[in-house]
């Protein structure tokens, strides 16, 4: 076995980092915008606060989300993606593009 796999498959190891239901969301929509934790909720439909609160903690631990506590009138926290998490932003937008494809193979055989 390759010395590149045998820590585990890339692919893997990057599912681990953004798998799971909500991740890849959380990252979609911090894509754009750098947003306000409740703004971020509204945005993802059916996301609890523990789950969006876990998924954030996650994904700054991986360094592909920042946390910026704002001292303002009131206080709040905004979330953004880390340069490190930019490059994988292209790979979404490339599932996007793929996404789009096949919908309109579904619809051209409709």
């Amino acid at each position: 076995m390759s010395e590149k796999y045998q820590n585990g498959c890339p692919i893997m190891n990057t599912l681990n980092k953004v798998g799971g239901k909500w991740k890849l969301p959380i990252l979609w929509q911090l894509y754009n915008d750098d947003l306000r934790y409740n703004e971020l909720k509204r945005r993802l439909d059916g996301i609890t606060n523990i789950m969006l609160t876990r998924c954030l903690q996650d994904l700054e631990k991986e360094n592909l989300v920042n946390r910026l506590q704002i001292s303002d009138i009131p206080p709040h926290v905004e979330y953004s993606l880390t340069e490190h998490c930019r490059n994988l932003a292209d790979t979404l937008l490339n599932l996007e593009v793929w996404e789009e494809k096949v919908q309109s193979m579904q619809n051209s055989k409709m």
